[in-house]
């Protein structure tokens, strides 16, 4: 008998295929598309389709849907985060923050992460897996669904690196921007990589509206191969060219991610080589105020320091903001509360 597969994952084209080998007419794609991205959990709950396709599509299909494992929400600001459990035991982090011009959802698109920046705590090489389009899809319907605020737009900077899970990436931004579905537009999307060279060239071909941010997080190579083991392999003489091919062939700005560190990050001689390393590329820089995650020597910089920073690079004319800090109070950074559940089951 053959192995079920996830039916959220296809397109309405795809969906279109399958309907015609099943002797149905292609107009039930859009009606089985429509219910998945409404976020149902079973086919029975399909109520437009005949008994008979439904008995169909239960033979061969099966319909993905996450557990809530945890929940916390922000007394301070709102923000929620969501530990969801996976069919085969991993679990993954979803976070929804409330902003003035809507609300954003934070989405893993791999459970653990290969890239070992030792700020985060999302590394886990030994349970590291990538997230099919469905799964990375349930982390918007049901954090949705769940906590009632209606989503505008997607970053794709939880759990992993979205560039190391390439296709599964690509095919969930097909998914999600689809009209019919839950049809969230490109320009409403942030996509950020860690810097994988051939896969920034890769994502250049695809011409996306989306945004691009790149982690950046220390301005020469000696300091950030120290933070980020993927420079040793992409170094900065090979990853800013290939944002600047990036931007000349998307005409899309790019935004540079910035942890502040204190006393390593955010020393004013940072500063300037920042500025010189970026300097005459139409690009955003933001600041990120570490989120101290436990167990790490390294903290955040000061409010002051801070400002001190942004001040250099604003005089020199970059464009600089600092990010907002949203739940704090509930360890809302990458991985900490996967950490947290990774310990409680081990023991």
């Amino acid at each position: 008998m053959e192995e079920k597969q996830s039916i959220k994952s296809l397109l309405p084209e795809e969906l279109e295929e399958q309907m015609a080998q099943m002797g149905e007419p292609r107009y039930r794609a859009g009606q089985i598309f429509r219910w998945l991205h409404q976020g149902v959990a079973s086919f029975s709950q399909m109520s437009d389709l005949s008994k008979g396709l439904r008995a169909k599509l239960e033979q061969g299909w099966y319909i993905t849907k996450p557990e809530i494992l945890r929940k916390q929400v922000s007394q301070r600001d709102g923000t929620v985060k969501y530990l969801f459990g996976l069919a085969d035991g991993n679990s993954i982090e979803t976070v929804v923050m409330r902003y003035r011009h809507g609300n954003s959802a934070c989405l893993s698109t791999q459970a653990g992460c290969r890239m070992g920046c030792v700020f985060c705590a999302s590394f886990d090489p030994a349970r590291s897996r990538n997230l099919t389009p469905a799964e990375i899809l349930d982390e918007l319907l049901f954090a949705q669904a769940d906590s009632g605020l209606k989503i505008s737009n997607l970053v794709l900077m939880g759990t992993g690196e979205p560039l190391d899970n390439y296709d599964n990436v690509m095919a969930f931004l097909k998914l999600v921007s689809r009209p019919g579905g839950v049809n969230i537009g490109m320009r409403h999307i942030s996509l950020s990589t860690c810097g994988l060279v051939p896969m920034i060239d890769r994502l250049a071909q695809e011409k996306l509206q989306l945004t691009l941010s790149v982690s950046l997080h220390a301005p020469n190579d000696q300091l950030r191969s120290q933070l980020m083991p993927v420079n040793r392999k992409y170094p900065l003489d090979q990853l800013i060219p290939a944002c600047r091919r990036y931007f000349s062939q998307t005409g899309r700005r790019i935004s540079f991610e910035y942890a502040m560190i204190d006393g390593m990050t955010d020393t004013i001689d940072c500063a300037r080589q920042l500025n010189r390393l970026l300097e005459g590329f139409p690009c955003h820089i933001n600041l990120i105020p570490l989120n101290h995650v436990e167990g790490s020597p390294l903290r955040p910089s000061s409010r002051e320091q801070l400002e001190r920073f942004q001040e250099v690079l604003l005089r020199r004319g970059q464009n600089v903001t600092v990010r907002r800090s949203l739940g704090g109070d509930i360890s809302a950074s990458c991985g900490q509360l996967r950490r947290q559940r990774i310990k409680e089951v081990s023991q």
